[in-house]
């Protein structure tokens, strides 16, 4: 498929008051992705928002060498600038699991970066993707240093945190109450709130946090 075909197909998809939708975007990006998506991938401007998550799609969708798809993925990260986009690029990137090794060194070109969304992405990576017994310990380490400056990338860290309480509770429990833990007040309490909404996290842990607020 030519990317004028690409686009002509695009416009022509049944749009909804808020865009297109995202069913209709993951539909496409599968034909996308079993067709010429070198092409799409190597001239999509990214222009709407429509756009920049059909990209995000295609990019985990693509059946490649991990290497390449990781190229698409890192040239991608400049448009990434919201958090929908954000969070559908490291979600829909399922790859990480079959290359766990490889995606962590990747992404830990990251986590020191002062960017936004560079941080949210590896937070929503980690939180996606990295969280079992042998990374878990990593996983907690890299979120108590990431970037929180930005209302996105604290957030992102809050969801990370409070996605760890409810898959390890009395790990995630003793690094809150920790004096190692150096989460800054607005995404330590942030964290907070997302646990005690969470429906993975039991009563008597949310009950606890209520108590731990700074």
């Amino acid at each position: 498929m030519k990317l004028t075909d690409i686009k002509k197909e695009l416009k022509s998809i049944k749009r909804t008051s808020f865009g297109i939708s995202i069913p209709e975007l993951r539909k496409f990006a599968k034909k996308i992705a079993k067709g010429n998506y070198v092409e799409f991938l190597q001239n999509d401007d990214c222009k709407t928002f429509e756009q920049r998550l059909l990209h995000a799609f295609v990019i985990g969708y693509i059946n490649c060498d991990i290497d390449l798809q990781l190229k698409y993925f890192e040239s991608f990260i400049p448009f990434v600038d919201d958090w929908a986009v954000n969070d559908s690029l490291c979600q829909n990137f399922k790859v990480a699991r079959k290359y766990p090794d490889i995606i962590w060194q990747f992404l830990m070109k990251y986590k020191s970066s002062k960017r936004e969304f560079e941080s949210r992405i590896v937070s929503v990576m980690l939180l996606s993707h990295f969280l079992n017994d042998e990374y878990i310990d990593r996983v907690i380490e890299v979120l108590n240093s990431l970037n929180t400056d930005d209302y996105y990338s604290h957030m992102g860290v809050a969801w990370a945190v409070a996605t760890v309480m409810g898959k390890y509770p009395q790990k995630c429990l003793a690094y809150l109450k920790s004096e190692n833990c150096s989460l800054d007040k607005i995404t330590y309490n942030k964290s907070l709130q997302k646990i005690r909404e969470s429906f993975r996290v039991s009563d008597k842990i949310k009950i606890q946090t209520k108590e731990m607020k700074k």
